[in-house]
């Protein structure tokens, strides 16, 4: 019988994991839009360590290994802006990506006082839509990302998170 997933905080020690998975599984998605250059490809270690320091960061781990990550942060607005969701393609499609969701949203809207989530995708990515949709996100508009993709921007307030948990 194999390991199970488990979801845990972040820590510093995770910075290069979370660092060469992002790099691995955003390919997918530079792919989708022919653009090499998404933010999530072009982050430095440095700035990865920057948000492990001040940001929600949650990873999922078989073992030692991380292979899942997620982050978030309260904005001014009290929206808790949720961003760099990535599970490892081979454990894609098996629920880590909601369960890494289901904990930030814990953390933001229980200890960081946010009142509503909200996140971006790109308008192509169909598969991490129909994962945001299903737990709870509704479209709200558009934006283009600082790299020329058309992003989806979704939110859903924090108190529906427990109706989704």
């Amino acid at each position: 019988m194999g390991m199970s997933v488990t979801i845990s905080v972040a820590t510093e020690q995770d910075a290069e994991q979370i660092f060469r998975l992002q790099y691995l599984c955003f390919q997918g998605e530079a792919a989708l839009y022919g653009n090499y250059r998404i933010a999530p490809l072009v982050q430095t270690l440095d700035s990865v360590r920057q948000e492990l320091a001040s940001d929600c960061v949650y990873v999922a781990r078989l073992g030692e290994e991380v292979v899942g990550s997620v982050r978030g942060t309260v904005t001014e607005d009290g929206a808790a802006s949720i961003g760099r969701l990535c599970v490892h393609p081979r454990l894609q499609g098996h629920g880590i990506g909601a369960r890494l969701l289901r904990a930030a949203e814990s953390t933001l809207a229980g200890e960081r006082g946010a009142t509503k989530f909200r996140l971006f995708t790109g308008h192509r990515s169909e598969g991490n839509l129909r994962l945001y949709r299903r737990v709870g996100y509704r479209t709200v508009g558009t934006s283009e990302g600082s790299d020329g993709v058309r992003m989806i921007v979704l939110e859903k307030p924090a108190d529906e998170f427990a109706t989704t948990a």
